[in-house]
C-alpha cells in the first residue's frame, strides 16, 4: 500500500537493531522515507552483519527465496499472489470455507507459496542482472538549486527536491552553517557528506 502512495513526508524512525543494515545512497540512521523502503533492491552485502560477516537465519531465508538479488517488491508481490492462489485453490477443492481448517490452510500455504515464488522468480534473475548492469550515471548535484521539503537547522536532516534534466529527484540535506532553512525555501547545494548519504545546503547568495 505504501509503495503506491506518493508521500512528501519527512519521517524520522529510530532504528534499534543488532544488525547493521545499510543501503547505498539512501539511508542514514534515523531517517527513512517510505518510498526509499518500497523501491529498494536488497543485495547480499546489505543483509550481512558488517561486524561478524555471518548470516542469520532470516537473512538466509531472504537470500534463498530470491528476496535478495531481485527488487524486493517484485519478489514480495509474487509471494503474496502465490500465497493467495494456493489458498483459494485448496479451500475450493476441500470445500472448507469459513472453517477452522480453512483458516489453517491459509496459514499453511505460506511455506509452499515461498517455494513456488523461488521457482517462478529464478528466470528473472538473469534479466535483472543484465538490465542496466553498468548502473545509472552519477548525477552531480553540487551547485544546483533545491527546494526544501522540510525545515532544517543545526544537525537536523531533511529532504529537498532537485530538478535535473526535467526529472524531479529527492535528496537528503543538512544546513551547511547550521542556520535555519525553512520549508519550501530555496537552497544551494554546496557539497556532499563524506559518507555520500546527504548534501550540505545553504541560502543562495542573492548579491
Amino acid at each position: 500500500m505504501f509503495s503506491g502512495i506518493d508521500l512528501d513526508l519527512d519521517v524520522d524512525v529510530d532504528i534499534d537493531a543488532d544488525v547493521d543494515m545499510e543501503v547505498e545512497n539512501g539511508l542514514e540512521s534515523g531517517n527513512i522515507d517510505f518510498q526509499d523502503v518500497s523501491n529498494v533492491e536488497v543485495d547480499r552485502q546489505h543483509v550481512v552483519n558488517k561486524r561478524t560477516r555471518n548470516l542469520k537465519w532470516w537473512q538466509v531465508v531472504l537470500i534463498y527465496f530470491n528476496f535478495v538479488g531481485l527488487p524486493f517488491m517484485f519478489t514480495f508481490t509474487f509471494w503474496i499472489f502465490n500465497w493467495w492462489l494456493i489458498s483459494v485453490i485448496t479451500t475450493t477443492l476441500t470445500n472448507n470455507y469459513n472453517t477452522s481448517f480453512g483458516y489453517a490452510i491459509v496459514l499453511l500455504a505460506i511455506l509452499p507459496s515461498l517455494f513456488l515464488t523461488k521457482i517462478v522468480t529464478v528466470p528473472f534473475k538473469s534479466f535483472f542482472k543484465n538490465l542496466n548492469k553498468d548502473g545509472d550515471k552519477a548525477i552531480d548535484f553540487i551547485g544546483l538549486e533545491a527546494k526544501l521539503l522540510s525545515t532544517i537547522s543545526g544537525e537536523k536532516m531533511g529532504n529537498a527536491e532537485v530538478i535535473v534534466d526535467g526529472n524531479v529527484m529527492t535528496i537528503y540535506v543538512k544546513s551547511l552553517d547550521t542556520s535555519e532553512l525553512k520549508f519550501h525555501e530555496k537552497a544551494l547545494i554546496i557539497k556532499q557528506s563524506e559518507d555520500k548519504n546527504y548534501y550540505f545546503v545553504a541560502k543562495p547568495n542573492l548579491n
